[in-house]
Parts: C-alpha cells; structure tokens; sequence
C-alpha cells in the first residue's frame, strides 16, 4: 500500500530512515547487551528491547495499549513513563546493560525522555 503524502513529509520521511540505515550498520544488540529501540508516532511512544543475533524482541512497552492511564500519550510524560515501564520489565529478565538506538530521531524530547527515564530506573547504557 502506497502512503500519500506531501513533498515535506516525504523528505523527512526519508532522511530519518537513511539516518536510521547508517546508525544500524553500527549499533548492534547481543544477547549480553541487547538493544533498546525507541520509535515515536504522532500519538504514541513505543520501546522495545532486541537481541540482534537471534532476531527476537525480549521486552516491549509503549503508550498505545487500554492499560495505560495517561492525560496525553504523545507528551514527555509519556514517553518518561514508557522508559520506566521498559526498565522494570527488563530488570525482571534479569537484563541490566543495554546499547541505545535512537532509530533515526533527534536525540532530543520524547527520545531522551524515554532514554533518561530508563537509565534512572536502573538500566546501563
């Protein structure tokens, strides 16, 4: 299915997925130190942690789902509480050291909110 979008969209679109291409030929997850992946809609916030080497997801979290009470799920608040939630179910695996991608975003907003949150809540970047 073809999305329809305008010329400005489009070029965003495509720089962060060229950006995302370059950043992935060089971060990497094990199953030591596996990935934390973050991906931003425009409503929701999503993470997810990834060994790379066996190609499966070990935790997920994001705002999109009927659990989650908050006021704004595109906000920094939300996505504060998805890099918490992502921590402690990661710490339950017994997962503590991670490598960070950033998919392509500024790091900036909603991306090091989820990033900061994660790393107060007790996971090593």
């Amino acid at each position: 299915m073809r999305l329809l979008l305008n010329r400005k969209t489009a070029n965003k679109v495509k720089k962060r997925t060229k950006l995302k291409v370059k950043i992935r030929k060089k971060v990497s997850g094990t199953p030591e130190r596996p990935r934390l992946c973050v991906f931003k809609s425009g409503r929701h916030t999503y993470a997810q942690i990834v060994d790379d080497i066996s190609s499966k997801t070990l935790v997920s979290c994001s705002t999109n789902g009927k659990s989650v009470s908050l006021k704004s799920k595109s906000s920094i608040d939300a996505a504060k509480w998805v890099g918490e939630q992502i921590a402690k179910k990661s710490m339950e695996k017994d997962i503590k050291s991670i490598v960070f991608d950033r998919s392509g975003y500024v790091y900036h907003g909603r991306v090091k909110a989820v990033a900061d949150a994660a790393r107060e809540a007790g996971l090593q970047f």
